[in-house]
């Protein structure tokens, strides 16, 4: 039997903050967007990596790798993308089943607006309140959260 990790009183209030300030930064950029009458912040996440993949476009499951969204979650998202006419689904050639996912021209101007609003909410909700260094250190130490070092 493998003896249970107890985290420490820090790690406890270190998590107990990192979700609370991300909840909070997530809604706010949230809000700004939708009091400038744009999209919810997921849609921006999909038309992103979809504009940066460029003319190809993006299977359905690169989009999931991408965005960490579940399966189903970006089935529906894409089908109101492509209903809005911001992405539309092309047939791959060599699979039947398959489909590319690329970003329409009304979907990268999509993307464009919602940038002006959810870069200023960066801007003020992250950049505002910290100094170059701080924000270098706070990446670098989530960086280590998402890719920890392997343990022995």
């Amino acid at each position: 039997m493998t003896e249970q990790a107890i985290p420490s009183p820090e790690a406890i209030k270190a998590w107990a903050r990192l979700m609370r300030v991300s909840r909070h930064l997530v809604e706010s950029a949230e809000e700004a967007l939708k009091k400038g009458g744009l999209p919810p912040l997921a849609w921006y996440d999909v038309l992103h990596e979809l504009a940066e993949a460029g003319e190809g476009g993006l299977r359905p499951f690169q989009l999931i790798e991408r965005t960490l969204f579940a399966q189903y979650n970006i089935s529906r998202l894409l089908a109101r993308l492509e209903a809005d006419g911001l992405v539309e689904k092309l047939p791959v050639a060599d699979d039947g089943r398959g489909q590319t996912i690329r970003i329409t021209a009304k979907g990268r101007d999509t993307r464009r607006r919602m940038w002006s609003v959810y870069g200023r909410s960066i801007a003020e909700l992250v950049g505002a309140k910290l100094s170059a260094d701080e924000l270098g250190m706070m990446s670098a130490l989530l960086g280590r959260l998402r890719h920890p070092p392997a343990s022995d």
